[in-house]
């Protein structure tokens, strides 16, 4: 029998066949090193050419101690104390680097003036949990730490993240009010990556088609987790979804397409957040595959997805 499953919008699903040579639909680890040079960024001379951006690379302690590259980009001209957004990138938790879908994250430092935080946190499966979640942490701490070096305005501080990034930057948003760390504004969850356990309809329903399909999702979470995969074992903090309290959480602001594997589970975190008192503003975008915004940014679906996105970040924290 077919798989009944929410259709690709026409506009969007033209772009698939090209997508696919670059973002295969799936993804098993023996493809995982064609994925870190397919899916690496653009050099970052090229992003940067032509933008009022300035750029200023930092070493900081990561998980354990150990040292992870920190990017930061702020509005050139700028001084004093500005909006802060630290962005956890996409890629699966496997690939993936500081610069994924920089090109257009620099919108938020250009049109409102924040100041974007990047970390290169590490990838499985050589460094599985907790690496990429405590280097996160870590890189949010920092920031909050340095706060009047980097000219951080500790009242307008996000955390942001895209795919395995937005899981990443809800874990942040935990451990902050969990640990009493940094007080956050908001938290910016683009197509989230939430839940190792498979158990939502949408994850079962695209296979083989579109943008990260059920198996890559298999791969990705089994190379972070290793023997803990699909246990209780695992951490609310890498895992959102198996939180139990979700409530004295900044507001999310969630995006997701109707046609991806991460519908379901961003749907169900945005009303477990409303269930437990904390705010959300949910979009699902009708016939979107996972991340068409970065895929076919010319389409008007995405620009749709951009654009309400900017509005939620500018109500947030513009001047």
């Amino acid at each position: 029998m077919t798989q009944r499953r929410s259709r690709f919008d026409a506009e969007l699903a033209a772009s698939l066949s090209v997508i696919g040579g670059v973002f295969p639909p799936t993804i098993t680890p023996s493809l995982i090193d064609f994925m870190r040079v397919s899916y690496a960024s653009e050099p970052l001379a090229e992003t940067l050419s032509g933008r009022r951006v300035e750029h200023s690379e930092y070493q900081v302690p990561g998980h354990l101690g150990e040292d992870i590259t920190v990017s930061v980009f702020r509005r050139s001209g700028d001084t004093g104390r500005r909006p802060t957004i630290v962005y956890a990138h996409s890629g699966g938790l496997m690939f993936g680097d500081r610069f994924s879908a920089l090109g257009l994250n620099l919108d938020w430092v250009e049109k409102i003036g924040a100041i974007l935080i990047c970390p290169e946190y590490r990838l499985a499966p050589e460094f599985q949990d907790p690496y990429a979640r405590e280097d996160m942490y870590a890189a949010l701490l920092w920031a909050a730490e340095n706060s009047d070096t980097l000219g951080v305005d500790l009242a307008r501080l996000i955390v942001a993240g895209a795919s395995s990034g937005g899981g990443l930057a809800a874990g942040m948003a935990l451990a902050a009010r969990d640990r009493h760390g940094p007080q956050l504004k908001g938290q910016l969850l683009i197509y989230p990556m939430l839940d190792d356990r498979g158990i939502t309809p949408s994850t079962h329903q695209f296979d083989g088609i579109g943008v990260w399909d059920r198996v890559s999702n298999e791969t990705g979470w089994q190379a972070m987790l290793g023997d803990d995969y699909r246990t209780e074992a695992v951490s609310p903090y890498i895992a959102p979804s198996r939180a139990n309290d979700l409530t004295d959480l900044p507001p999310a602001y969630i995006d997701v397409g109707s046609a991806e594997i991460f519908r379901d589970e961003a749907v169900a975190y945005a009303s477990a957040l409303w269930n437990d008192g904390s705010e959300a503003e949910l979009h699902v975008w009708p016939g979107g595959f996972h991340a068409f915004d970065i895929f076919a940014a010319h389409t008007h679906l995405a620009q749709g997805m951009i654009s309400t996105r900017m509005a939620w970040i500018e109500k947030l924290l513009a001047d």
